[in-house]
């Protein structure tokens, strides 16, 4: 059996390369040199079909997630589809309090259907949230752009 899941979802994430790097490389495995570089963004409008809601989780993720330099291109549908979820799961709380927990039907009291929605809304928010980074043990696995290190001994003296 080899090192790799066959399965998605199994077993512990693969750390990224770059955190390898940093730590010294401590399985003494060969690092993938090959490992792709997407462009990062700095700023991005919301869709156009985005609601108030919507807007306002895009542009308070959008600002921390460009202002630490982990979002990329290939990134920014995460960020609508955490957004669309967050609005979803807003609109089924909403129902939630204006309903409460359980409706009336036919056959008596049963569960309000705007609690099965706000769940999987919920699961979604986590499920994107985790892939940007926005939870804490999600957060500790990003890699941030890598600040230029200035302790070349020749870069100091011509800058001298």
């Amino acid at each position: 059996m080899t090192g790799k899941s066959t399965v998605p979802g199994r077993g512990r994430k693969p750390k990224p390369t770059a955190k390898k790097a940093l730590a010294g490389n401590p399985g003494k495995r060969a690092l993938n040199k090959d490992e792709p570089s997407f462009t990062p963004v700095t700023k991005a409008e919301p869709p156009e079909w985005f609601d108030d809601v919507q807007r306002q989780m895009w542009d308070t993720v959008m600002k921390e997630l460009c202002t630490a330099g982990v979002l990329c291109v290939t990134d920014l549908h995460n960020v609508v589809l955490f957004c669309t979820a967050f609005r979803n799961w807003h609109e089924a709380q909403k129902e939630v309090v204006l309903y409460g927990i359980t409706v009336a039907s036919e056959s008596g009291p049963k569960k309000n259907p705007a609690l099965t929605a706000a769940n999987e809304a919920m699961r979604q928010i986590v499920t994107f949230g985790s892939l940007l980074g926005l939870d804490p043990s999600s957060r500790q696995r990003l890699i941030g752009p890598s600040a230029k290190k200035t302790d070349n001994p020749f870069i100091k003296m011509i800058n001298s």
